[in-house]
């Protein structure tokens, strides 16, 4: 008898979330009084400046990041070249204007908590990082 895969409860569906697949990475996002609860699995290799600045026009990241690196590892860069690097499990708080790469041979899962274009505001952040 062939033995069934274990779903990963981290990575499976959630019901009742809106899911989006963007540059590679899948994006399940569920509506929490007036702001998101969103689950972002990046793959391996996965690259912000390589896989989403096609689809937006900026050439940085300029969404606020808020939430629980709960698998993998992610590294990333400000426009001034300030820093910033996440090994799960960890807290994470990633201000606009920033390029990010996941690291490694494992996928990185980023629970975010946002209230969309207002995250920065909603929580105290700059609305572009700065030095």
């Amino acid at each position: 008898m062939a033995k069934l895969a274990a779903v990963d409860p981290l990575t499976a569906p959630i019901e009742g979330a809106e899911r989006r697949e963007i540059g590679g990475a899948a994006v399940d996002i569920v509506r929490a009084g007036n702001g998101r609860v969103k689950r972002a699995v990046y793959p391996p290799g996965f690259r912000w400046s390589t896989h989403m600045r096609p689809s937006v026009e900026t050439d940085l990241c300029m969404h606020a990041h808020i939430g629980f690196l709960a698998r993998g590892h992610i590294q990333g860069e400000y426009a001034d070249g300030c820093t910033f690097d996440y090994v799960a499990p960890q807290v994470v708080t990633i201000d606009p204007g920033h390029d990010a790469w996941v690291v490694g041979d494992e996928a990185a899962v980023l629970i975010q908590f946002d209230s969309e274009e207002g995250t920065a505001r909603r929580f105290g952040l700059p609305e572009e990082h700065v030095h």
